[in-house]
């Protein structure tokens, strides 16, 4: 792989790894009990873990991951609270915040979900990752203020999910990219059990005919570089 491209790689539902060079940043780590994951939590040594919500398939083997790597949580401080109660090292943000790490920025964006802790609120991230402007939107659904998201950050990548039910589905994300405008856009949270059933093809087809964005389908595992 080459040093000087920004690595996505896909672990399976919603779990995204982004790599550059030897730093390693983790969104979402719901590893260990996913039915359709790409590695085994031994294997991940992020450096930073980005954490949407804490519902199970989303916080997933965060404390695991983080007390075996040492990395930082970046999350809502209600998330990162808890974190920090378990001895892990956490960074609390929250939504309209943004903080500079070594690798660039974090932005924490809304999320039309529930947030799976007391007193929080679900979010998404945009992530400036080595000069490279990322949005993951995490579980939400559809809304209009993803134009003004587009607008304040012109986005190299969007990794939306797609699988409907508890998200946003096919329709309503191909919606979501005519809003953000993103170069590229990657489809998650799909096809993990049959309650979440989409196309990823059928995303990619209906985009393509509509904006210039382009679609990226991977198979869990399979990584996308830029």
């Amino acid at each position: 792989m080459a040093e000087n491209l920004v690595r996505v790689r896909w672990l399976g539902h919603a779990a995204v790894e982004l790599g550059y060079s030897n730093k390693i940043l983790l969104f979402d780590p719901y590893i260990s009990e996913n039915p359709v994951a790409a590695v085994k939590v031994d294997e991940l040594k992020p450096d930073y873990i980005l954490v949407s919500h804490a519902h199970f398939d989303h916080l997933g083997d965060t404390e695991a991951i983080a007390r075996a790597s040492n990395a930082l949580v970046v999350s809502t401080a209600e998330i990162a609270y808890l974190c920090e109660k378990k001895g892990l090292r956490a960074h609390a943000m929250h939504i309209g915040g943004k903080h500079s790490f070594d690798f660039g920025y974090v932005r924490v964006t809304p999320a039309f979900h529930g947030a799976g802790v007391e007193g929080g609120h679900a979010c998404g991230f945009v992530v400036q990752f080595y000069g490279k402007r990322i949005y993951f939107a995490g579980d939400t659904g559809l809304f209009s203020d993803m134009r003004l998201l587009g607008e304040l950050e012109p986005l190299d990548l969007a990794i939306l999910p797609i699988g409907d039910n508890f998200t946003m589905g096919v329709d309503d994300a191909v919606v979501a990219v005519e809003y953000l405008k993103p170069k590229v856009v990657v489809p998650v949270h799909y096809n993990t059990w049959p309650l979440i059933q989409a196309d990823p093809y059928e995303f990619q087809r209906k985009v393509e005919a509509r904006v210039s964005s382009r679609v990226i389908v991977l198979r869990p595992g399979e990584v996308y570089e830029f």
